[in-house]
């Protein structure tokens, strides 16, 4: 079986960040205000609209049944926590909990919401004796640490935001915490020591694009134009495809004038981007989403924190909230690609698919690669493969050496339009490129095997796929209608129920497998194998298959076989 593919690239933000894809619910609908006469009706209705993704609703009815029962440290923990998850940091600093039944880490949580309310206050001196006072402490306490200095920044301490954080055991705040000296040490104008910091965390051995651009833009800010040009390269040859490190070195090339140093609530805001994507990393997208909203308070332009925004709250099926999120970058934003393929993919998922496109279309005609290639997934997507093509070979003609994945892209385009001897061409070139890559193995092997030809070279080929991802159902199917195609039916039954049990929803090995319990004389399995194919959405080959072998009660008889050699 192939597997199905998506070429758009999103960037990934910080230390592999990971956010969850959004659902392909629509948006649900805003419900009716609840008549609750007493303050636990009041919290069960906040409650619902919690669970149903409205957290504004949420933080309006928990604050109603905070006010009618203020001592309850339970309403209160909620009436907080609905209140941040909204956005609302100022109800939320005013709502941060303490007391009895308030757990110690949604109190930590509250205490850190009012240190960055103070800060986007200019209460930095406050901001500071909480962040640094020892009552927020994990899983708080690297953010905490992270902040503190830019809380003394803001408090006019200048020593004070120059001490580097330092949390016993964790390389994050280790990390980001001297990339952040950095800066602070330029905004005092002690340069030498901004770059001697900027320069070990360069020289560090992580593929880190911010600590590159950080440091590119110091560069350009000291007029040292053509070795910030340099970082860029550097960085490029490890991220060839990032927008932001694309559009500084065209910038630095063009003796433009370079970003200016962040204001003290920019640099806050950046800092907690660690701890975020550490937290996103951990699955812990409750609290990811509680920084996102300090973050956004902070600094509303930090278009990072956008895109994770919408990743988290269409995760939750909140597609509008996702949507709005997601529109937030401007289109002279790195991120703005990004925002833009994921916002088309809200409306693809829901069903609108002419919305999908039309969005698709404009990002792709700013000349961006990637709202190009997230134009062509959509556009296979909905089985408009030629065009998909067309787009593709646009991409990979401006490239001297084309990217596998555009090659890879381009096949399944033109082996669904029929034209296999160029997807067969496109297929090899992509293997030239990566030559253990399990995807490429897979399709080109499913390929032949479903094409009979070079079944030998195919078997092994899948072979090597399985061996790398025996956890794929795709490629355990692959090496399954192998065995089929050869004459062993009894192997291709044992690989292929396999198959069904890893991918047990997918209509073409179910269909598969159908074929294979027919030969080896299990025909009533047979029958139900197809005909729960027709209960699985499969494509209309596919349907159209199933019902005619199960009108016919027969299997087809497959291709003439060949000897595996």
């Amino acid at each position: 079986m192939r597997s199905s593919l998506v070429i758009a690239a999103v960037p990934l933000i910080l230390l592999g960040g990971c956010a969850t894809a959004s659902k392909t619910a629509q948006a649900p609908a805003t419900p009716e205000p609840v008549v609750a006469s007493s303050g636990y009706g009041k919290f069960l209705a906040g409650v619902g609209a919690l669970n149903e993704g409205h957290d504004h609703l949420a933080a309006a009815f928990f604050n109603q049944a905070r006010t009618e029962d203020p001592a309850n440290g339970l309403v209160a923990s909620h009436a907080f926590t609905a209140a941040l998850m909204a956005g609302e940091v100022d109800k939320a600093a005013a709502l941060a909990p303490t007391g009895e039944g308030v757990s110690e880490a949604t109190a930590r949580l509250g205490q850190l919401t009012v240190a960055v309310k103070d800060i986007i206050d200019g209460k930095g001196k406050e901001a500071h004796a909480l962040l640094v006072g020892g009552t927020i402490g994990y899983p708080h306490l690297p953010a905490a640490a992270l902040l503190a200095p830019w809380a003394a920044a803001e408090a006019g301490d200048v020593e004070g935001s120059l001490v580097r954080p330092d949390v016993s055991g964790d390389h994050v705040v280790g990390y980001f915490g001297e990339l952040d000296q950095a800066l602070l040490f330029e905004r005092v104008h002690r340069y030498g020591e901004a770059e001697t910091d900027f320069k070990a965390v360069n020289a560090a051995g992580v593929n880190d694009e911010l600590a590159t651009l950080m440091y590119g833009e110091f560069l350009e800010r000291r007029g040292r134009r053509s070795q910030a040009i340099e970082v860029y390269d550097n960085g490029l040859a490890l991220n060839p495809d990032s927008p932001a490190l694309k559009m500084a070195r065209a910038r630095a090339a063009a003796d433009r004038a370079p970003p200016p140093p962040p204001t003290v609530r920019e640099g806050a805001a950046q800092a907690l981007l660690a701890p975020t994507a550490v937290m996103l990393s951990a699955k812990q997208d409750g609290v990811a989403l509680a920084y996102l909203r300090l973050i956004l308070a902070l600094d509303p332009n930090r278009d990072e924190g956008w895109v994770l925004l919408g990743d988290l709250l269409g995760a939750q099926g909140d597609v509008a909230g996702a949507r709005a999120a997601y529109e937030e970058p401007k289109p002279d934003a790195p991120m703005y690609a990004a925002a833009q393929s994921k916002l088309a993919w809200s409306y693809q998922n829901a069903g609108d698919k002419e919305m999908a496109l039309k969005i698709a279309r404009q990002a792709a005609a700013s000349g961006s690669v990637d709202g190009r290639m997230t134009l062509a997934d959509l556009l296979r997507a909905d089985e408009r493969y030629a065009e998909s093509a067309d787009v593709l070979t646009g991409l990979i003609s401006e490239q001297k050496k084309p990217d596998w994945r555009l090659l890879y892209a381009r096949a399944a385009a033109y082996q669904e339009t029929n034209r296999w001897p160029d997807a067969e061409s496109d297929l090899k070139a992509a293997l030239a490129q990566q030559p253990d890559n399990p995807e490429l193995l897979n399709y080109l092997g499913y390929s032949w095997i479903d094409r009979n030809e070079h079944l030998g070279q195919a078997m092994a080929m899948v072979r090597r796929a399985v061996a790398s991802d025996p956890r794929s159902g795709a490629m355990v199917d692959s090496l399954g209608w192998a065995y089929y195609r050869l004459g062993d039916y009894n192997t291709a039954v044992q690989k292929l129920e396999q198959a069904v049990e890893l991918e047990a929803g997918d209509p073409e090995i179910n269909d598969h497998l159908g074929d294979a319990y027919w030969k080896v004389g299990r025909k009533d399995e047979a029958l139900f194998q197809w005909r729960r194919v027709l209960t699985l959405q499969p494509d209309d080959k596919t349907k159209a298959d199933a019902e005619a072998k199960i009108a016919s009660a027969e299997a087809p008889a497959p291709p003439q076989k060949l000897a595996e050699h």
